[in-house]
């Protein structure tokens, strides 16, 4: 580079740093619902005309407590605050209620966290990943998920994931009668000792086993194969399952304990090497830190806003580094698009990366969210775009309230969830 080149650059540089640091001039919410789960987006608009970020604070089944939090105690709390000191303004708003790791305020602080970094990355005119030191990787492999009230259907759907590009495939089945997870439901409802859905463990797991006995035969020995127990058996069925499970050699076997008996976690490593994911659950530092320093999953499951953000969320992935856990993050219908883009950061600027869940976005949400990531072939790729890349449609998302399409108990609970019961009338974790 010529002198000439190297003065303007540095004139540019100089100007640059001159510029004063933006401040907090608005925090506001975005709550919309365009695929029939509830999304929550916090927008802070700085006091720099046009500079602005997005942040996913989505806890669908509570989301109204995140608004009420973001709007009646974040909002005051950061008016006026410049927004370059990300994990100090993180901590701030962390111990500023007190009582923490919960749910509700997890969320909201996620969604002003990355609306930070999306704010940052605007003002660099790069990409979060960038800001990060750069990608490990160009793209994340992807998993996503085959159902049916059948084992064959559920196969078929398998096949034709596969013959999109993936190469790896959650697969779950219906028990005929129950209230399963993550299938559609067929056969005559079982009746229970109270009112509603039932489930027991014994027929589920029965099931689960001759699905993953006929997957691993019939898909081949190439195909990733995970299921998702979503933590309804005892701890003692959970080991005796895992057990069970490792002669399929599973990519992974997700949510086998609930966060209150992760101590179980320990039997099971003692008897079997099936791979092991946990996490979509956890607020506290508390419920993964023992996991991941004993090595005793082998990915880390959690759901990135529900940790409080990618500031968070970029430490604990660096200690799971060092112990040799990798990243799964949830990646479901219930994580806004700018939930997602985080994701796909931390999969690209991580190198401890295991594997990605993709949920597909329809025609509405793209409506309202454009820059989405993209999925080609079985890979994820964030937004190459300042920040996370990704524009929020204020006045779409408004055409697609709380409420928009949904029905029966999800609509008469605001997006919560129902009862799900043994037979005895017991009341299951779910």
């Amino acid at each position: 580079m010529t002198r000439r080149g190297l003065l303007a650059l540095g004139a540019g540089l100089v100007s640059a740093r001159a510029l004063p640091t933006p401040k907090i001039k608005e925090v506001s919410v975005i709550a919309t619902e365009p695929a029939g789960v509830r999304l929550i987006v916090v927008k802070i608009t700085t006091d720099q005309d046009g500079l602005y970020g997005y942040g996913c604070a989505t806890f669908t089944q509570r989301a109204d407590a995140v608004v009420v939090a973001v709007n009646n105690y974040l909002r005051p709390f950061l008016l006026g605050k410049p927004t370059d000191n990300i994990d100090d303004i993180w901590h701030a708003c962390y111990a500023s209620s007190y009582w923490r790791n919960g749910p509700v305020l997890n969320n909201a602080i996620s969604g002003v966290d990355m609306a930070l970094w999306d704010i940052k990355g605007r003002q660099a005119g790069m990409p979060v990943y960038e800001l990060l030191g750069g990608k490990c990787r160009e793209g994340a492999d992807c998993y996503t998920h085959a159902s049916g009230r059948e084992i064959s259907e559920t196969l078929d759907q398998a096949r034709q994931i596969l013959a999109r590009g993936f190469r790896n495939v959650r697969v779950q089945v219906d028990t005929p009668g129950m209230e399963g997870y993550g299938s559609a439901h067929g056969g005559t409802p079982i009746t229970g000792l109270r009112p509603g859905p039932v489930f027991e463990s014994q027929p589920y797991m029965k099931r689960a086993l001759k699905l993953l006995d006929a997957a691993r035969t019939q898909l081949g020995d190439d195909v990733g194969l995970l299921h998702d127990v979503h933590e309804r058996v005892t701890p003692i069925e959970a080991v005796r399952f895992a057990k069970e499970m490792e002669r399929f050699n599973l990519f992974f076997l997700e949510d086998v304990l609930s966060p209150e008996d992760i101590d179980y976690f320990r039997m099971i490593r003692q008897q079997c090497a099936t791979q092991l994911a946990m996490g979509e659950l956890f607020n506290s530092p508390h419920e993964w830190t023992p996991l991941i320093s004993g090595r005793l999953i082998d990915f880390m499951r959690m759901h990135v806003s529900q940790t409080g953000g990618l500031t968070p969320a970029r430490k604990i992935a660096a200690m799971g580094e060092q112990f040799g856990v990798r990243t799964a993050w949830h990646g479901p219908g219930d994580v806004s698009p700018i939930g997602h883009a985080c994701n796909a950061t931390l999969d690209v600027v991580c190198y401890n990366f295991g594997i990605q869940e993709y949920s597909a976005f329809n025609d509405r949400t793209r409506e309202v969210f454009s820059g989405c990531p993209r999925c080609e072939n079985g890979y994820l790729y964030p937004n190459d775009a300042p920040g996370w890349g990704i524009e929020v449609d204020e006045r779409a998302a408004a055409k697609y309230p709380f409420g928009y399409g949904e029905s029966g108990d999800r609509k008469r609970l605001n997006g919560g969830w129902g009862e799900i019961r043994r037979r005895d009338g017991q009341i299951i974790e779910q």
